[in-house]
């Protein structure tokens, strides 16, 4: 059955993805987004590879005149609008916390008190949210810690060590039901996203389901923002001739999943009731190092660089975070593109893009306020 359904922030990355797919199904889809000129380019224009279907809205999510008019006459909400980015989230903190926080109370105080036909919501939620992912210790089992101390960053110790024997951990899939302990603003910032619409998702019987991203890459991910996924910002440097810059070893783990996957994912859960009122993580639930994606960039490029692997810390990051993937794979999810086969399907998008490299610039920004140890 046809469904009219609003994507918040989709004349983005993975909201165009997730727009595409909506409309190639037969929903009928309308986009509300702000273009923000860090994402879409100084000029902020709607992107050319927005679906010529898609209805489009330009607004922002704490624009509640704007937002209401886009909520009229729909019957889903895929709310994927949010500020992004770990290491400008702990500078620009105004922005993240009202964007991601207040965009979305914003959106909730309309769902509660404006009449409106929303029947289901899908808010876009973050692995940012575990801060570490699991561990174990051989000697002392299953291990959820907090942060790593900076007196143990600064002596080049990179491993979680156990809080009991302080042996190095070793990295395990990281479930739905881990404690979450977040160590950036944006990671808070999507964490009271989750709580938020998931509480009062169930208090008015508006099923509700927070899909945990991990980390996602592909095809209109922007290569002229430094602050988006590594990835991309990997790609943008390597095109340009310049060696990624790699924070403390490279060796930290991440689970790296192509956005056609993430978005088949998406849509399982939106069409499934035994998803409603519940957290899915969506991954590949396979881990990548830093170091490896950087590599295999620069040999799909056949550029003759080495990643520059720079020993130092930046502030809020975490050092190994791979997704359990059991209980979106109960409902059907199976993610087909493999690590290099994706990452190849981005040089090839990003080999016909403008792109300009400012990782060096976003590294001493954060430099300058004393985020990078």
């Amino acid at each position: 059955m046809n469904k009219k359904i609003l994507v918040t922030g989709g004349a983005g990355f993975i909201g165009s993805h997730t727009v595409d797919a909506l409309i190639e199904r037969g929903d009928t889809v309308r986009v509300f987004d702000n273009l923000n000129p860090q994402v879409h380019g100084p000029s902020a224009e709607k992107p050319l590879y927005l679906h010529e279907d898609a209805e489009f809205i330009q607004g922002d999510m704490r624009d509640r005149d704007s937002l209401l008019k886009a909520i009229k006459g729909i019957d889903i909400i895929i709310h994927d609008a949010a500020e992004v980015g770990v290491g400008q989230s702990m500078y620009s903190i105004d922005q993240y916390i009202s964007t991601n926080v207040g965009g979305t109370g914003i959106l909730w105080d309309i769902l509660v008190n404006a009449s409106n036909n929303v029947e289901k919501v899908l808010v876009a939620s973050s692995m940012s949210n575990y801060g570490e992912g699991r561990y174990v210790c051989e000697e002392h089992g299953k291990i959820s810690p907090k942060p790593r101390p900076i007196e143990q960053m600064q002596e080049g110790q990179w491993e979680i060590l156990c809080p009991t024997c302080e042996q190095p951990a070793i990295p395990i899939p990281t479930d739905e039901d881990k404690e979450m302990h977040c160590t950036s603003v944006y990671a808070q910032s999507k964490k009271d996203q989750e709580v938020y619409s998931l509480m009062i998702g169930e208090a008015y019987k508006i099923p509700t389901v927070a899909c945990r991203y991990f980390n996602c890459y592909g095809p209109r991910q922007s290569l002229n923002n430094p602050y988006t996924g590594a990835a991309a910002i990997f790609c943008s440097a390597i095109k340009n001739g310049k060696a990624p810059l790699i924070y403390e070893d490279g060796h930290q783990q991440r689970d790296f999943i192509h956005v056609k996957d993430l978005v088949m994912g998406k849509l399982i859960l939106l069409d499934s009731s035994k998803s409603d009122y519940q957290v899915f993580n969506i991954g590949r639930g396979k881990p990548g190092s830093i170091l490896e994606v950087a590599k295999v960039l620069i040999e799909i490029f056949g550029k003759s660089l080495k990643p520059d692997v720079i020993g130092k810390f930046r502030n809020g990051d975490i050092r190994h975070c791979y997704a359990d993937t059991s209980k979106i794979s109960a409902l059907g999810f199976e993610p087909k593109l493999s690590f290099k086969d994706g990452l190849e399907n981005l040089v090839a998008w990003g080999d016909q893009q403008a792109s300009v490299s400012r990782i060096e610039d976003a590294h001493q920004k954060l430099v300058a306020k004393g985020l990078v140890i």
